[in-house]
């Protein structure tokens, strides 16, 4: 159902646009930590996934938005084995383990991600941005294997297509995590860390 304009606040010479476009671009300005700012005509739609498919309409009609068909559920079973297999890992365990000491309340803020990044809720209140630079030993180089991992579980666990989806919006926020923490990891000569 499309969305209408509606008039502003009394006092106001803004107009509120309440389009999906608009809406679009005001949840991606927040998902890469940008305060949120007042949108003023039509913004520019983006094409993220493939048009659903007849299986997934009872999916999408429980929230027409979201950028893939997925269930809150399939987004809690994938964040879920993606740490259990990140802790095994090696090289990034001990990353992880250095600064999560609750799992579960990691994971629900994780998936709370998600929901918000794929399904548009609202309950997703952090700055991965600023976190990621806050660490300390988070290097851009990591983000290779962290994605690699994470298309592994979403492989195994959902549909290609929705498998695909997930892992294109994944790819793209991890260019942006990684492309802020070059800036931060710098040597003493001003090289960038990469690894």
């Amino acid at each position: 159902m499309p969305r209408t304009k509606t008039p502003a606040s009394e006092g106001s010479d803004r107009r509120a646009d309440n389009s999906e476009e608009a809406h679009e671009f005001a949840v991606h300005s927040r998902l890469i930590g940008k305060a949120a700012r007042a949108v003023k005509g039509p913004a520019t739609k983006l094409r993220l996934a493939p048009a659903p498919q007849s299986s997934d309409l009872e999916v999408m009609e429980h929230n027409p938005l979201a950028r893939f068909p997925i269930s809150p559920a399939e987004i809690d079973t994938v964040v879920a084995e993606f740490y259990a297999v990140i802790r095994t890992h090696p090289g990034l365990g001990p990353v992880f383990a250095a600064h999560v000491t609750d799992w579960p309340a990691h994971e629900a803020k994780i998936a709370a991600f998600w929901r918000n990044a794929i399904l548009f809720e609202r309950d997703y209140d952090g700055n991965p941005m600023r976190v990621h630079k806050a660490a300390g030993n988070v290097r851009p180089g990591m983000f290779d294997a962290w994605l690699g991992l994470f298309d592994s579980v979403l492989n195994r666990h959902l549909a290609p297509e929705t498998a695909a989806a997930w892992s294109t919006l994944a790819h793209r926020i991890g260019r942006g995590l990684r492309y802020g923490l070059v800036d931060a990891a710098k040597s003493p000569s001003g090289a960038p860390l990469l690894f």
